[in-house]
C-alpha cells in the first residue's frame, strides 16, 4: 500500500488578472472543504495586460466548473456572443472566409460532410459554407440563435462563445473567489527566495514575507517566479510566429454588434475587432521586423470605424513557452507559461486548460516529479498543436511581393503540420488526436479558407449515389434559409438578456433552448 498523502495546506497566487483570478475562482471551488488557504498577492500599482477580449466555446465549461451564474457574467463582464472569426484578405487582398463554431451539413453513410462539401464544389455547384453551416449563416445576417434543445440540424449544430472585457472578468472572478474564501493581498513582491523544493517564501516591498506549500505564478511575460527565480527557460518560436508587438485601441461600439470577431490581414501582421456591448475592441498584432511601429500606429489608425477612446497600448510579447511551466512546488499558468498570439482566441482558454491539467495532476506536498514531468509534456503538445494551427493561416498565403507574407508562405513548417496539409490536399482526410483543441472540421475550415483542396476523394464517399447527396444538400440548403430567415438578430437577443424584466434564460452552453427559471 502506497504512503498517505500530504494535502497542500496552503496556496500562494502571484499576480491577478484574468490568469490569476481564473485560477482562486476554480481552485477555491474545488478545495472549498479542504482546509487549503488560498491567497492571491497582487500591486493594484502594476497593471495587467487585460486586452483579452474574445474565447471560444469552452468558456462555458470554465464558468459551469466555478459556479458562476452565465447571465450574470453576461451582464456584468459586457458580454456578446461570438459564433465564430471572419478572415479578411489573408489567402489575398479581397478574399475572405469564416472559421465558424459548430458543424458543416449532417454526417452521409458515416463519413464527415466536408468530404461531400468539396466533392459538390469539385463538381461544379455553388454551394457555399452559408447554406450549409447554420453559424456562418446567422454571422453573415448579424443574426443569432442558441442552439436547440433536441440537437436537431440546423440549430443542434450552432457553436458560440463571448467576447468580453478582460478588466471587468477578472473585477467578476474576484469577488466569485473573494466570497469563497481567497485572500488578496495588495502588495508589490521584491523578491523570491529559493529553497530545495522549489519557491520557499515571496518577500513584499513593505518588509513582510509570505510562504506557501504550492505557488502559481501567474506574473505575467515577466515570469517572476517560474523564470526570474527558478530559471525554467524559455522555447523560443518566433522564426514561425515572428509577430511580436500589438497595439489595442478600443473605440465606440457598433450600432449593430456583430455576433463574430473580424480578423483582417495587414501588411506585416493582423487587425483584430471585437465588438462589446460598451465598445468596440480593436488592435493590430504585428512583426516589428517588417514594420516600424510608428507606420503599424498609422496602420491601425487608418482602419479604425470611429475615433479612439483613449491612448493606444503598445504591448511586445515573443511566441513561445516555458521549457518547464512547472518547476518543484511552482507552476506557471497564463502568460507566464508561454504565449501564441490571440488570431484563434486561445489566450484565456490556455489558462483554463492549464488548470484543469492541475486538477488532473493535482500535487500533494511531495510533488511528485511523474506529476510534473506529465503536465510539462502535455503543456508542450498543447502548444505545439496550436502553434501548427495558427501558422496554418499564414503559410499557403498567396500575397506576392510582400515582405512579411513572403517569409510565412516560405517558411519550413513543423513535420507535425506538414503532414497534416499532405494528408488533406492528397486525401481529404483530417486526422485530430484525442484531446486536441481544434477538430477535423476546424481544420477543414482553415484549410478551405486558404485554399487548400484535395485531390481525390475518399472512397466511400463515392459510393453514396451523388443525385441522393444532391437531394440532401437540397434539402439542407432550404432548411436554412428558412432557419435565417426566422431567426433573431444578435442585438434583439442581447436586448432580452440584459432586461431586467426577463424571467427567461437559455440554458448557455449546454443546449441553449431558452427555460422558464
Amino acid at each position: 500500500m502506497g504512503s498517505r498523502a500530504q494535502p497542500l495546506r496552503s496556496i500562494c497566487i502571484v499576480g491577478g488578472g484574468t490568469a490569476g483570478w481564473s485560477a482562486a475562482a476554480l481552485l477555491s471551488r474545488v478545495l472549498q472543504n479542504s482546509g487549503c488557504r488560498i491567497t492571491l498577492v497582487e500591486s493594484s500599482a502594476i497593471p495587467t495586460v487585460g486586452v483579452g477580449e474574445a474565447t471560444i466555446p469552452p468558456i462555458f465549461d470554465f464558468l459551469r466548473n466555478i459556479g458562476a451564474d452565465e447571465l450574470e457574467f453576461i451582464r456584468r463582464c459586457q458580454a456578446t456572443f461570438k459564433l465564430g472569426i471572419q478572415f479578411r484578405d489573408w489567402l489575398h487582398r479581397g478574399h475572405s472566409y469564416w472559421h465558424p463554431f459548430g458543424n458543416l451539413g449532417v454526417t452521409i453513410n458515416q463519413r464527415p460532410f466536408h468530404h461531400y462539401y468539396c466533392k459538390n464544389r469539385a463538381e461544379g455547384h455553388g454551394e457555399t459554407l452559408a447554406d450549409l453551416c447554420p453559424s456562418v449563416a446567422l454571422a453573415e445576417d448579424c443574426k443569432f440563435a442558441f442552439p436547440s434543445l433536441d440537437g436537431n440540424w440546423p440549430g443542434g449544430a450552432i457553436a458560440y462563445a463571448l467576447h468580453f472585457d478582460a478588466g471587468l472578468v477578472a473585477a467578476f472572478l474576484r469577488q466569485h473567489a473573494e466570497a469563497a474564501g481567497v485572500e488578496r493581498l495588495d502588495r508589490r513582491i521584491v523578491r523570491a527566495e529559493r529553497s530545495d523544493k522549489g519557491i520557499d517564501a515571496v518577500h513584499f516591498d513593505n518588509g513582510e514575507s509570505l510562504s506557501a506549500d504550492f505557488y502559481i505564478d501567474c506574473s505575467g511575460f515577466r515570469g517572476l517566479l517560474i523564470e526570474e527565480t527558478l530559471g525554467a527557460g524559455f522555447e523560443d518560436w518566433r522564426h514561425w510566429l515572428p509577430c511580436d508587438s500589438a497595439i489595442a485601441a478600443p473605440t465606440a461600439a457598433q450600432v449593430h454588434r456583430a455576433p463574430y470577431t473580424v480578423a483582417s490581414a495587414g501588411a506585416a501582421g493582423w487587425q483584430w475587432r471585437i465588438p462589446l456591448q460598451h465598445r468596440t475592441g480593436n488592435g493590430l498584432v504585428y512583426t516589428s521586423e517588417f514594420i516600424s511601429d510608428t507606420d503599424a500606429h498609422k496602420e491601425l489608425l487608418g482602419a479604425l470605424e470611429g475615433e479612439p477612446l483613449g491612448d493606444p497600448r503598445l504591448l511586445r510579447f515573443t511566441a513561445g513557452l516555458r521549457r518547464r511551466a512547472w518547476v518543484g512546488n511552482c507552476l506557471a499558468i497564463g502568460l507566464s507559461a508561454g504565449f501564441l498570439e490571440p488570431l484563434e482566441s486561445t489566450s484565456i482558454h490556455l489558462i483554463h486548460t492549464g488548470l484543469n491539467r492541475l486538477l488532473d495532476l493535482f500535487p500533494d506536498r511531495n510533488f511528485d516529479p511523474a506529476l510534473i514531468a506529465a503536465y510539462n509534456g502535455d503543456v508542450h503538445r498543447e502548444y505545439a498543436h496550436i502553434r501548427d494551427f495558427l501558422l496554418l493561416h499564414y503559410a499557403p498565403n498567396r500575397r506576392m511581393g510582400e515582405p512579411f507574407w513572403d517569409y510565412m508562405r516560405n517558411l519550413e513548417l513543423p513535420d507535425t503540420l506538414t503532414e497534416k496539409i499532405e494528408l488533406f490536399t492528397r486525401t481529404g482526410r483530417i486526422m485530430s488526436k484525442r484531446r486536441e483543441l481544434f477538430a477535423d472540421i476546424s481544420w477543414f475550415y482553415v484549410m478551405h479558407g486558404m485554399g487548400l483542396q484535395p485531390a481525390t476523394t475518399d472512397p466511400l464517399v463515392d459510393l453514396a449515389a451523388f443525385g441522393e447527396v444532391r437531394k440532401i444538400i437540397g434539402q439542407l440548403s432550404a432548411t436554412m434559409r428558412a432557419f435565417r430567415a426566422a431567426a433573431p438578430t444578435h442585438d434583439a437577443i442581447l436586448d432580452r438578456l440584459l432586461d431586467p424584466a426577463e424571467t427567461r434564460r437559455p440554458n448557455f452552453g449546454n443546449g441553449g433552448g431558452w427555460s422558464g427559471r
